[in-house]
């Protein structure tokens, strides 16, 4: 089969119709589970390095853990929470998959972190809980991986929502070309996954934020002669650098910022050299 190595051709054939409608049928529903294991293994080579060791991680200079393939945010009881908490909506979503969650999280998925601080988590490697935690992530990769696909199911209809009426149309062109090709849609996916859709007002230094949406948006104006997914990662560029140009100074992100470009510079080779 032509796309036996990526996704498959039904998969782009949906993604297009969502270009013009809103309800089409959900992407998940069309895609093969070799498909989302093989985009859920690349997700987990750019989060996490292929190691499962860091499936629960916290990050140097980061208030919060981060959890599984696509590294969910997990904030620990706090009243400020910059960006959108991800892994109690990973949490729900895999209970309503069947998985088995763990008994210490109880019935409230939505609870806060245990561990407070990173310290605190880093002294705390031999906590039942946490090992219980990793066992888990570990066994429900795939479920990750079907998560973070369908997060791309509603992603144009509230992208839409959330831009003036002039923006539509230019973000569900390039939406539409991007989901045509295999290389295109993992951008997407991934790219969602990394930052984000880029709506919530909380995701925003001085006013800008750092999405999907605003990657669509800082696209330059197509031509024939213009490579979608290339402008695409050129685009994601120039809008993480400005995120840290507009970052507060406390936060350092400049540090971060050669990582984030390789990892959508990635885009380019991942998929066609069947990494």
């Amino acid at each position: 089969m032509k796309y036996r190595r990526g996704i498959s051709a039904s998969f782009f054939i949906i993604m297009f119709c969502l270009c013009s409608l809103q309800d089409s049928p959900a992407v998940t529903a069309s895609v093969s589970s070799g498909d989302i294991r093989r985009i859920g293994d690349m997700v987990f080579r750019n989060e996490c390095s292929g190691k499962e060791e860091l499936l629960v991680n916290w990050n140097e200079g980061e208030d919060f853990l981060s959890l599984g393939i696509g590294h969910f945010i997990w904030y620990p009881a706090t009243d400020v929470k910059d960006f959108i908490e991800s892994f109690p909506l990973f949490l729900r979503y895999a209970k309503d998959s069947g998985a088995e969650i763990p008994g210490w999280l109880g019935r409230n998925l939505s609870r806060p972190c245990p561990w407070n601080t990173r310290d605190e988590f880093l002294r705390s490697q031999d906590d039942p809980r946490l090992i219980e935690l990793r066992r888990f992530l570990i066994s429900t990769k795939l479920v990750q991986a079907r998560f973070i696909v369908k997060r791309l199911d509603d992603a144009l209809p509230i992208m839409l929502k959330n831009v003036p009426e002039e923006d539509r149309g230019g973000i569900s062109a390039r939406f539409g070309r991007l989901s045509l090709s295999r290389s295109g849609a993992f951008a997407m996916v991934d790219y969602i996954n990394f930052k984000g859709l880029g709506i919530s007002p909380s995701e925003r230094y001085n006013g800008k934020g750092w999405g999907l949406t605003q990657v669509l948006l800082n696209m330059k104006e197509d031509n024939a002669a213009n490579d979608t997914l290339k402008e695409f990662v050129n685009a994601a560029k120039r809008t993480l650098e400005e995120r840290v140009n507009n970052a507060p100074p406390g936060r350092n992100e400049k540090k971060w910022l050669a990582g984030w470009q390789n990892r959508v510079e990635s885009y380019l080779y991942n998929i066609k050299a069947g990494r």
